[in-house]
């Protein structure tokens, strides 16, 4: 067989594709491979470069193959798909990733060390809890409004929701809503408890990283702003520029521009939706933090607070806040 050069991997569950090149270009490889013989298979072959979509499970496999000498390289998904030609299946696309993973312009995907994915995988989890939470407490507003039973917005609202729940002398409830509703508070009580004990998780992954508690001096970051970010971004000098990074998670506008006429729209929202919110919630911290004890060491977000909104002014502080220590 003529030495492989190139191998696009599309990754799957159980049966993944191989479509494998020459230095000349020639495919010598294009294959099926079950799972478990992936590992078996890279070991017999000399090290070569393997481009993978960035995808669920491709930081491990490119940590695995990279163990074994080969060169990795993760391309995120969208980027590859206009080297796929004609029909979607599973050859198309492991042909287009070997030809994607070759291009000088390609733009690639740093890998993650396991302590990174395991931070991410806290965040993911705790945010799963939060809005596990916000669904109970939905649920429990909605059903006793059902009976005429409303409360305030807000934290104490639901706690007096709770008591007439734990009054059984209420008479405003059947016995079996009654029931029902003190489910949804064991269950209230249960992610409330999860919540806090992930909020301590964080907090101790925060300070055992450096990077993590120098990201921490940047006004509008916290702990866990600068863990996700810690734990999301593998290479920080992957970005050429802090706009690039403002780019990459979607807070500089949409350009819709033709005929050297430049049309700029609303945000692009592309890229980290989670940490996204995280940076424009630090720069709504911030703006009303100045609102209160005022701007004299922001002259520029005085002005723009003066002219507009405060959520646009809070997007144009969380682009501006993207600063990275130690590139």
């Amino acid at each position: 067989m003529q030495t492989v050069t190139t191998i696009g991997l599309d990754i799957a569950k159980s049966v993944f594709q191989l479509h494998g090149v020459n230095a000349a270009g020639q495919v010598v490889i294009r294959r099926q491979l079950k799972r478990r013989y992936v590992v078996a298979f890279f070991q017999k072959l000399p090290p070569c470069l393997v481009g993978i979509e960035a995808c669920a499970s491709s930081h491990h496999w490119s940590r695995e193959l990279q163990a074994l000498g080969h060169t990795v390289r993760l391309m995120p998904p969208a980027y590859v798909k206009p080297y796929v030609k004609r029909h979607k299946n599973d050859a198309a696309d492991a042909e287009a990733i070997c030809e994607a993973v070759t291009r000088p312009t390609m733009r690639f995907v740093a890998t993650k060390t396991p302590e990174q994915q395991s931070c991410l995988m806290l965040h993911r989890t705790r945010h799963l809890f939060v809005r596990q939470q916000t669904a109970v407490i939905n649920s429990i507003r909605a059903h006793l409004a059902e009976f005429g039973v409303v409360a305030p917005v807000g934290r104490n609202g639901v706690e007096q929701l709770l008591g007439v729940v734990a009054d059984a002398n209420d008479n405003r409830l059947p016995e079996v809503a009654r029931a029902c509703v003190a489910a949804l508070g064991a269950q209230l009580q249960m992610l409330k408890e999860r919540i806090l004990e992930f909020d301590r998780m964080i907090r101790a992954w925060y300070r055992s990283s450096e990077v993590s508690k120098r990201l921490d001096e940047i006004p509008g970051v916290g702990p866990v702003l600068a863990t996700a970010l810690v734990a999301s971004v593998a290479d920080p000098k992957a970005f050429r520029s802090g706009r690039n990074f403002s780019a990459w998670i979607g807070l500089v506008p949409k350009q819709h521009s033709s005929g050297g006429k430049d049309r700029l729209g609303s945000i692009s929202k592309q890229g980290d939706r989670y940490l996204r919110s995280l940076f424009v919630v630090g720069a709504l911290a911030v703006i009303r933090y100045a609102k209160i004890h005022g701007t004299k060491h922001r002259p520029w977000l005085t002005s723009l607070l003066a002219r507009r909104p405060t959520k646009v002014a809070a997007i144009a502080l969380a682009k501006r806040s993207r600063g990275w220590p130690g590139r």
